[in-house]
């Protein structure tokens, strides 16, 4: 019996991919913003719909590299339902973290509870769009507004989602985006940053190259976050395909959708009003259902079927950072992490391994 992974990096055709690099043996430019790099940038700023956009080598140290040109201090206010990236992120740039609950619908960062988190040491928000959901952009900029804060969405799940027709990358004060070979659109590994201050850009250029700002002027202490021209040409080669990559996975979601909705004890999330989705994942909450969660997940992979408990645990449950953030009133995340499983969903599973899917699941 064939396994059945969680995802699937979606591939080009390979003589496209081939066709693509055979240049680089003419250039010899293998890296430091070649022509490449400067097609992609240029085409995945019109496909997002955004005014300005830097990539990077991935998408967490684009996080890192935001969070440095912002120069944020003290606190940040954050969700611990997320990839540990985002955390890591922060603490890593010597900040603090401050953990808000999530939503019960969606599981995104619950607004209500935003402001009583806020205090003089609050330096920005760091919300996360999740499984393609999106945050409460307009209440989040609201706040964000009032108190004076920067904004910097972690938006790895949401390549090409729009509200109300806008591109995702337009909220807040910058987003990241990943490309991770795991990810709807991906570069091998890869990530952009996404904003709206133009004047951010040559200083991410710089983060993102040692601090270099002229071959003998050095003017900030940054590292090394620069995509190459391998990752770019096969961004360039996704590109032309994610469309389509899309309207497969919609195809699974839609099979998965029909075959789960309104069994009792299995949660399925509910579309967004205004949102265009990219499918991204398929969480499923078992809540009161026959079997719990974690039953479910061992039992699909006696069938070679490969679920994924994401996401779990909570990032301030990590064990380094035992007792170091304070983090008690986290119930629905909480909650919701003890009882998710993301099902397969990649663009070439075929619907009949998703009928086989929520058969177990069923019988």
């Amino acid at each position: 019996m064939k396994t059945i992974q969680v995802t699937r990096s979606s591939l080009p055709p390979l003589d496209e991919y081939i066709d693509e690099i055979k240049d680089i043996w003419e250039s010899f430019w293998l890296t430091n913003v070649g022509e490449k790099h400067k097609r992609l940038e240029a085409g995945l700023k019109e496909y997002l719909d955004v005014p300005n956009i830097v990539l990077f080598t991935n998408g967490h140290l684009a996080l890192e590299c935001a969070i440095e040109a912002f120069e944020l201090t003290g606190e940040v206010i954050t969700t611990p339902f997320t990839f540990a990236s985002t955390t890591h992120a922060i603490v890593r740039k010597g900040l603090k973290p401050v953990f808000c609950d999530i939503k019960e619908d969606d599981f995104t960062i619950n607004t209500e509870k935003i402001e009583s988190l806020i205090t003089e040491k609050t330096s920005a928000i760091i919300p996360v769009h999740v499984y393609g959901s999106i945050c409460d952009v307009f209440e989040i900029e609201n706040i964000a507004k009032k108190h004076n804060l920067k904004v910097i969405y972690d938006a790895a799940h949401t390549f090409g989602v729009t509200v109300n027709g806008e591109g995702v990358g337009n909220f807040g004060d910058a987003s990241m985006f990943s490309f991770h070979a795991t990810k709807v659109f991906n570069t091998i590994e890869g990530g952009a940053l996404t904003f709206k201050d133009k004047s951010l850009k040559n200083i991410l250029n710089s983060l993102k190259n040692f601090g270099i700002t002229s071959p003998e002027s050095v003017e900030f202490v940054g590292g090394n976050a620069k995509m190459n021209e391998f990752q770019a040409a096969m961004g360039l080669c996704n590109l032309k395909y994610v469309d389509r990559e899309i309207g497969k996975r919609k195809l699974i979601v839609e099979r998965y959708m029909s075959s789960l909705e309104g069994i009792k004890g299995i949660r399925l999330i509910e579309p967004q009003e205004g949102v265009k989705p990219n499918f991204a994942y398929f969480p499923v909450v078992f809540d009161g259902y026959k079997y719990t969660r974690d039953q479910v997940f061992e039992l699909l992979k006696k069938n070679n079927i490969i679920a994924r408990k994401y996401f779990y645990p909570l990032t301030s449950n990590f064990n380094c950072y035992k007792g170091m953030f304070d983090s008690a009133d986290l119930h629905v995340a909480e909650y919701i992490a003890d009882r998710v499983l993301t099902l397969p969903l990649y663009a070439d599973l075929e619907l009949q391994d998703v009928d086989r899917i929520c058969k177990i699941i069923k019988e």
